[in-house]
């Protein structure tokens, strides 16, 4: 395996942990604010987060020529426009649907993105899949209903909601993973995170009851939300995808569901069951299945 891949490999999986102890943080801000007034909030505070680091990562202009630069800033607006239509579309879903459903049955089905990155991948010839990746996708699928769900599995409007949350993800990660390399990581995460704080916050004020108790009592779970799963998070994923196949890069951060299972028993007190270990085990296992082909082609990603 390259250097570079492992580097990027390593990296989204700090990413997975960052976003499956933000499952904690969602859950308790929640009792507080409304879904929209968290994620305005989250995304508004990762704006500032990143904006010093925008502002450090600006180009001499004696670099590039004004037209070349006026070209590339077109671009890059037109791609985080549409990276972040993915993104809200997802995080709203999925903090919507959470006051609907379990936190089991969202963690489940909020995975599926793992399978559903492949099979649109291949649909849209994006790039090859090979038998490892759709057998690691199977295997994780699996691992994550052993961990997530445990009462007979139907589709409620909360559950319908989250499957949404996972189409949009997975349109995400595609995207993410076609135009990253053209643009620099802190762009584009600083431009979704403008772009989902502004639209996230206009819905809050219309049908919410946004009020300055509730926000300072979510508080802290807003500031991991902005900060860590929001600027820093969403940052990193853009960057190590740079290296990373996309279906592969599912996989890995479908792990957030391994790492959301034991933040809520070591914060919330949850009780992980033999069950849930299991699941742990067979995500594990789907993961390295899906990483096998790459040691032997000596990590050569144009031939998944």
């Amino acid at each position: 395996m390259k250097l570079d891949t492992l580097k990027s490999d390593l990296i989204l999986l700090l990413v997975a942990f960052i976003w499956g102890v933000a499952f904690v943080a969602q859950r308790t801000g929640m009792e507080h604010v409304g879904p929209f007034t968290f994620n305005g909030l989250r995304f508004f505070l990762a704006s500032i987060a990143l904006f010093p680091f925008l502002l450090f990562s600006k180009e001499n202009s004696n670099n590039n020529c004004i037209q070349k630069k006026q070209k590339d800033k077109a671009g890059l607006i037109k791609f985080g426009i549409i990276s972040s239509f993915f993104l809200f579309a997802g995080i709203s879903f999925q903090q919507v649907g959470l006051v609907y459903t379990t936190a089991g049955k969202a963690g489940f089905i909020t995975g599926l993105y793992v399978v559903i990155v492949p099979i649109f991948g291949f649909i849209l010839k994006l790039h090859k899949t090979g038998i490892n990746t759709w057998a690691g996708a199977i295997l994780a699928t699996i691992g994550m209903y052993f961990l997530s769900v445990t009462n007979q599995f139907t589709i409620s409007f909360g559950d319908f909601l989250i499957l949404m949350c996972s189409f949009c993800f997975a349109g995400h990660v595609l995207v993410i993973a076609s135009f990253a390399k053209q643009y620099k990581a802190i762009q584009l995460s600083f431009i979704q995170s403008i772009i989902c704080s502004i639209v996230s916050l206009i819905i809050a004020f219309a049908v919410e009851d946004v009020n300055m108790g509730g926000i300072i009592n979510a508080a802290v779970p807003i500031f991991y939300g902005g900060v860590f799963s929001s600027a820093i998070a969403y940052s990193l994923q853009i960057y190590g995808q740079k290296k990373s196949h996309p279906a592969h890069a599912s996989i890995i951060m479908s792990l957030e569901s391994v790492f959301a299972a034991l933040a809520g028993w070591i914060i919330l007190n949850e009780v992980l069951t033999g069950r849930g270990l299991f699941g742990c085990t067979l995500i594990l296992i789907g993961m390295l299945t899906s990483q096998l082909f790459r040691f032997n082609n000596k990590g050569k990603l144009n031939n998944f």
